[in-house]
């Protein structure tokens, strides 16, 4: 196959969607498939918009030799008018990868209710869908439904959590429940959707001799997310008790899971969170929030706890009782390592990925045929 695959900036970036898409790509390649990257500049939202008004972009799109075009959803302000525009002169689907829609990402009410219009024209111009888990793929046949467009052919390819390649025995989880000190780990970039915040305002009613929290993640996504941050661990004292490492290697992160004892990310909303299965593989309970997708992966009371977004009492509930029952811990670690185990692979993932798109392609040509 010959694909070719749209993202903003680099695939590089720090994040589960590029992370998703890397993965993609790699195991396309290696299957003898061409993926040529189309990369756009990082800009604001607004200026993304006049991309749809680029000749040389239109250009590059019409004149494109591929099979297929994969278009990772972020990138859609720069395509939900350009994709119709295209439309007679290529002759290949459109597919989107669809990690997190930006209306789901809690911003004020008039800002999502633009971004809503504005996604909504762009998934009715494309061809098909690749999503991330159930829970992507019913926000936008909802989006879909209420523009009266049917729903495109679509898969559902949950993203591995194998990334680390996990190595840990059930005796090192029994001995590790078991130590003094209640290690608390948030791993996500330090921005307000990822509920930092929430996490502090929970701690600070715990002993503070109890219990240490190690953040790895970019503290320059949000500046002034960051900072507010900084300004909340000073006032509250807690500044011995919070470990903010940045962004660390992998070596460094399989560190730090195999000694935590619970992985806290109590987000306002997650596609899907690939940090999840990633710390279950360690053996680590998670808590993470009723909306999104943290629910098609944790079982509430059995891999970890789900509470509504912004719930600091209940957080604070469950941290305690984590923090003081061990034997709860216990049986959290090892519920959290055995679902582990049924979660899908990269492998699994990407080579479901390939498959649809092959039929996909077929059909296509079939129908434009």
């Amino acid at each position: 196959m010959h694909i070719g695959l749209i993202i903003y900036d680099s695939l590089n970036r720090l994040s589960g969607g590029y992370l998703y898409d890397r993965k993609l790509v790699t195991y396309l390649r290696e299957r003898g498939d061409s993926v040529e990257i189309i990369s756009l500049p990082w800009r604001n939202y607004i200026r993304h918009l006049n991309d749809n008004f680029s000749f040389n972009l239109r250009h590059h799109l019409t004149s494109l030799q591929a099979d297929v075009l994969l278009q990772d959803e972020l990138n859609h302000p720069s395509f939900f008018i350009l994709n119709r525009r295209v439309r007679k002169q290529i002759d290949y689907p459109i597919i989107s990868i669809v990690h997190l829609l930006r209306s789901k990402e809690g911003h004020s009410t008039w800002q999502n209710y633009f971004y809503r219009r504005v996604e909504r024209l762009y998934l009715s111009g494309v061809d098909g869908f690749i999503f991330n888990s159930v829970t992507t793929r019913q926000a936008v046949e909802r989006l879909l439904m209420d523009a009266k467009v049917r729903m495109r052919p679509s898969l559902v390819a949950y993203p591995g959590g194998n990334r680390f390649h996990p190595e840990i025995s059930v005796a090192e989880i029994m001995r590790r429940a078991q130590s003094d000190s209640f290690q608390l780990l948030f791993l996500g970039n330090v921005i307000r959707r990822k509920g930092l915040h929430i996490v502090l305002k929970a701690l600070k009613q715990l002993p503070s001799d109890q219990w240490k929290l190690t953040v790895i993640g970019n503290t320059h996504v949000e500046p002034s997310y960051a900072r507010a941050i900084n300004r909340q661990i000073t006032k509250a004292g807690l500044a011995k008790n919070v470990n903010f490492v940045g962004i660390v290697p992998d070596d460094e992160i399989v560190n730090y899971m195999k000694t935590s004892h619970l992985l806290v990310l109590p987000s306002s909303y997650e596609g899907y969170g690939i940090v999840y299965p990633e710390s279950m593989g360690f053996g680590l309970p998670v808590i993470g929030t009723t909306d999104g997708a943290a629910r098609e992966i944790i079982s509430h009371n059995c891999e970890g706890f789900l509470i509504s977004p912004g719930n600091v009492i209940a957080l604070t509930s469950y941290l305690t009782e984590l923090a003081q029952n061990r034997q709860h811990l216990l049986e959290m670690s090892l519920a959290a390592y055995n679902r582990y185990q049924s979660l899908p692979t990269w492998e699994e993932c990407t080579k479901n990925i390939r498959t649809f798109l092959i039929e996909l392609i077929q059909d296509f040509t079939i129908d434009v045929t």
